[in-house]
């Protein structure tokens, strides 16, 4: 048994069973992927893939079972190579973030900046992608740590931390009726005109739907989009009203438009930062989250993962 082996294994369903991908992902031949998945499955006495002719076509029981040992034992193997690189080379190496367009954006520039100052050796990979996208990139290995908003939580192989909360506001061009209108806004002042905002499953989409059905309003949401900017864009081409998060709003920026509090018509959005459960960080992945949320020191972070302190 060869670690070869395992990752041929591991790389197959993730790929969803072509060893094309498979091949090219490993740096290989498809007949080596194959023979590699072979030898495993007489070494181990069992059948790991249901096969159709050559094809692979899914797991069989014991492959399923198989699975996360596999999934385990190469984890380890990347711990192990952590673990001596921290002390070989503390401050080299590379630090992978899988972030939603939001937090990229706008919540991590600044400390990206910083810790580049601190750590000029640490290649930085900054990967943007919807919050189940960066989901995903934590438990595939591809990210250290993640950023979101949305889906983090939900996931029994991640552990996530509170970074910040935040609220929405609403953005409206000059002259628009309602910076006329008496406030505080009400959700029926809102649904009264065109609405713009974010995607579905993106920066708190679900909390501004949700406020609006218990209020057993419809509103016409006209134009939507993953990016605050795009948002802001079509809101001063006068096509509608714009709900964003209150962090995208740049008074330098957008001078253009009129931004009013939504903190009172919308549930408060939390960020969180994710974690691989079992994965080893080196010391400087504990420097750039601290960086970004102070409260969040190495002791905090490495007791949550060890599950000592509950993660909320």
């Amino acid at each position: 048994m060869n670690f070869q082996q395992l990752r041929s294994v591991r790389e197959a369903v993730r790929s969803g069973f072509n060893l094309t991908d498979v091949a090219q992902i490993l740096h290989t031949s498809q007949p080596g992927v194959s023979r590699q998945i072979r030898e495993l499955e007489e070494e181990l006495g069992v059948d790991i893939f249901l096969r159709a002719g050559k094809r692979l076509t899914g797991l069989t029981q014991p492959g399923a079972e198989l699975l996360p040992i596999v999934e385990r034992l190469l984890l380890d193997a990347d711990n192990l190579r952590r673990v001596g690189a921290d002390f070989s080379a503390s401050a080299h190496g590379q630090l992978s973030i899988a972030a939603t367009h939001s937090q990229a954006r706008y919540a991590l520039p600044q400390v990206v900046q910083e810790f580049r100052q601190h750590y000029p050796q640490v290649r930085l990979h900054l990967h943007q992608g919807s919050p189940k996208q960066v989901a995903q990139m934590l438990l595939s290995g591809e990210a250290d740590l993640g950023v979101a908003t949305e889906a983090l939580a939900g996931y029994e192989g991640l552990v996530t931390l509170p970074c910040y909360r935040w609220t929405h506001s609403v953005v409206l061009p000059p002259g628009h009726p309602l910076l006329q209108h008496e406030l505080p806004l009400t959700l029926q002042d809102l649904a009264a005109f065109p609405i713009i905002t974010y995607e579905q499953g993106y920066t708190g989409r679900a909390h501004i739907d949700e406020a609006f059905e218990r209020e057993g309003l419809a509103p016409d949401v006209v134009l939507t989009a993953m990016d605050a900017d795009v948002i802001k864009t079509y809101v001063e081409l006068g096509m509608g009203v714009g709900i964003v998060a209150s962090v995208a709003l740049d008074p330098e920026r957008d001078l253009h438009l009129h931004a009013l509090d939504a903190g009172h018509l919308f549930e408060v959005n939390v960020t969180r930062l994710g974690l691989r459960r079992g994965a080893w960080l080196r010391g400087y992945a504990y420097d750039f989250m601290q960086r970004f949320v102070p409260t969040l020191t190495r002791e905090v972070i490495a007791q949550t993962l060890q599950g000592k302190a509950p993660a909320v």
